[in-house]
């Protein structure tokens, strides 16, 4: 059942149990948003491309559709995920693990707008400006921008979509397109998109100033939220589960934004065991682990997972807290409770 914290806006996070291998239904998925969900009009909708574009136009829905089409599998993840199990818990929406899912995206590959809007040679970044908008402090009333550097837009990845699992995109995800950035926290995903402006200079504005690590120890105060960073998760059993004894099957699954997925270990009562790893359904997303356990006494059994990637990254052992509650992929740590009633 999703978990939600704000209504209006919408701010729901999934349940764990909600986040096996494979897609995330989009009834399920997360929901972030910082201003009310606009309700935009396709017949009237288009998407701007101004700036330093040799060919800037206004592309309508059928336009965007006469280019090549390509589908993803993309794990999408809030840079929030994880922000109550910082202490002091900064200020923010109080998410727990859940504000993380993965869906089969179809639409355009960003790049291919580009090309055909003739992005110039002096351009650095791009600006996606969506139609939400709302007060913030100090600047007032603004749209949700944010900016992503050339390299990055004109690689395979970064892609236009309009229909997730398989069909339009929901009001709540973006309708009628998206921006959709893999490996990046969510943030960098435009929903509503109706404006990319192409520029020479770094952007400078409200969002892309707040989503920056401060008081981080080990990272250089100001630097930009990158890619996702390496988490597991348990996804059965739940916190505080009841379980009878005899053998038990411990699922989860694991990813990070840059780098697959090297290993998985889960801790039961003090040891670690090495996790079978299975392949994501689609060939890509995250990975589903496994662990055999058969608990032979009654009480409380505390378990943890921990992931590392190929490049190195392990999750930490403790929060390392920011001011904005961000990345933050601190080993997770459950209580379950084997039914003494079970034993035999």
């Amino acid at each position: 059942m999703p978990i939600q914290h704000t209504a209006d806006p919408p701010n729901v996070e999934a349940a764990l149990s909600d986040l096996g291998a494979g897609t995330t239904p989009t009834e399920l998925f997360y929901t972030r948003c910082n201003f009310p969900i606009p309700r935009l009009d396709l017949g009237t909708w288009k998407l701007e491309t101004s700036g330093a574009f040799g060919r800037p136009r206004a592309w309508t829905m059928d336009e965007l559709r006469g280019l090549p089409r390509v589908e993803q599998t993309i794990t999408l993840e809030c840079a929030g995920n994880g922000r109550t199990l910082m202490t002091p818990v900064p200020p923010g929406t109080p998410w727990g693990l859940g504000a993380v899912g993965t869906a089969r995206f179809g639409g355009v590959r960003l790049a291919d707008v580009l090309a055909a809007s003739g992005l110039q040679s002096g351009a650095v970044e791009l600006i996606f400006s969506g139609a939400d908008h709302g007060s913030v402090e100090p600047e007032g009333e603004i749209s949700y921008e944010f900016n992503l550097d050339v390299g990055t837009a004109r690689a395979d990845g970064p892609m236009l979509a309009w229909t997730m699992g398989g069909e339009p995109l929901t009001p709540e995800h973006g309708y009628p397109l998206r921006l959709v950035v893999p490996g990046h926290y969510g943030m960098r995903s435009v929903k509503w998109l109706t404006r990319i402006t192409a520029v020479e200079q770094p952007f400078v504005a409200h969002f892309p100033r707040k989503y920056r690590y401060r008081g981080e120890r080990g990272v250089i105060d100001g630097t930009a939220v990158g890619p996702i960073r390496v988490r597991s998760l348990i996804t059965w059993p739940e916190d505080g589960a009841h379980l009878a004894i005899g053998p038990l099957t411990l699922r989860g699954i694991a990813w990070s934004g840059s780098n697959s997925i090297e290993h998985v270990e889960v801790e039961v009562d003090g040891s670690w065991l090495p996790a079978r790893l299975g392949r994501p359904p689609d060939g890509t997303g995250p990975v589903p682990w496994s662990v055999e356990w058969a608990p032979s006494a009654a009480g409380r059994h505390a378990l943890a997972v921990r992931a590392a990637d190929a490049g190195g990254h392990e999750q930490p052992e403790a929060s390392v807290w920011n001011e904005g509650g961000y990345g933050n992929n601190v080993v997770q740590r459950i209580v379950v409770e084997v039914d003494p009633e079970a034993l035999q």
